[in-house]
């Protein structure tokens, strides 16, 4: 059986809600518009759900060349999808510095507003690079906002082996947006996708992809994607009894792009190594 997209996913406002699409242009820093856009604190630093699950309930949309964020009481604030250049500012995911212009007063007051905190939103120019950890890249990839890598992928073979267990414990099943992947696969064995070297999505017009390292996850996986609300202890319990390593527990993959391209639901995967 051959190994194909089920779904793509673009989270535009890191650790916001994502969109769900039928296709997705894959470019150096990952699928477009993803994470093109950061929420940051007072002292310039990258805001999560990690310690903020709140940030889970805030829809985005894109409308023409809007970008929409709304709440669940309803409210919104919209800004360009490429803001125009504003002031740039030096912000920080984890270690990793960054230049970003400031994008709307409006947007920042609403976030904050809405979060309980001083928040800001900012947005990466094409003109900034900042580049994937030396020890997985091969020719100076840059990536957006996300954690580290420009494209997760995790296959559903992989959630329903993790469930199963889950289940079998006494828990509850967790779904596929706890670990927000941007390419959901079937047709593979279960964390097949952690053994892939380089493979093509699609047909001529598609990336070729290769994989970095297995993801690491975090207490964003407790978090329901729908309310927000943090439901622990699993999946992270359970991934912890099988595939934990010295880094954290595993679940999904990491890739980088060697060629751009679409990338489509159904399209099947072609390995080449």
């Amino acid at each position: 059986m051959a190994t194909t997209v089920t779904e793509i996913n673009i989270f535009p406002v890191k650790s916001l809600s994502g969109i769900s699409v039928a296709a997705s242009h894959c470019t150096a820093r990952g699928l477009q518009y993803d994470r093109r856009f950061m929420v940051i604190d007072d002292h310039h630093q990258f805001l999560t759900q990690r310690d903020h699950s709140l940030m889970a309930t805030i829809k985005t949309a894109i409308d023409g060349e809007q970008l929409i964020l709304s709440s669940p009481f309803d409210d919104c604030v919209s800004v360009p999808l490429a803001p125009r250049p504003l002031p740039t500012r030096t912000v920080t995911v984890w270690s990793s510095p960054v230049h970003a212009h400031t994008v709307s007063a409006d947007a920042d007051q609403w976030l904050s507003d809405y979060l309980g905190i001083g928040a800001r939103l900012v947005y990466m120019p094409d003109t900034a690079e900042r580049h994937v950890s030396p020890d997985y890249a091969k020719n100076g990839e840059i990536v957006s906002f996300a954690d580290g890598y420009p494209l997760l992928i995790a296959s559903e073979e992989s959630l329903a082996d993790l469930n199963a267990k889950i289940v079998a414990g006494g828990g509850a099943a967790v779904p596929m947006n706890r670990f927000r992947a941007n390419v959901v696969v079937r047709g593979c064995d279960a964390f097949a996708e952690e053994t892939w070297g380089n493979f093509q999505i699609g047909g001529i017009n598609g990336p070729t992809l290769r994989g970095a390292k297995p993801c690491t996850r975090c207490q964003v996986t407790t978090t329901d994607q729908t309310t927000g609300e943090m439901r622990g202890p699993e999946p992270l319990r359970t991934l912890a009894t099988y595939r934990d390593s010295p880094s954290g527990v595993r679940f999904g993959m990491n890739f980088l792009p060697v060629t751009l391209g679409m990338v489509r639901t159904g399209d099947a995967l072609t390995f080449t190594n």
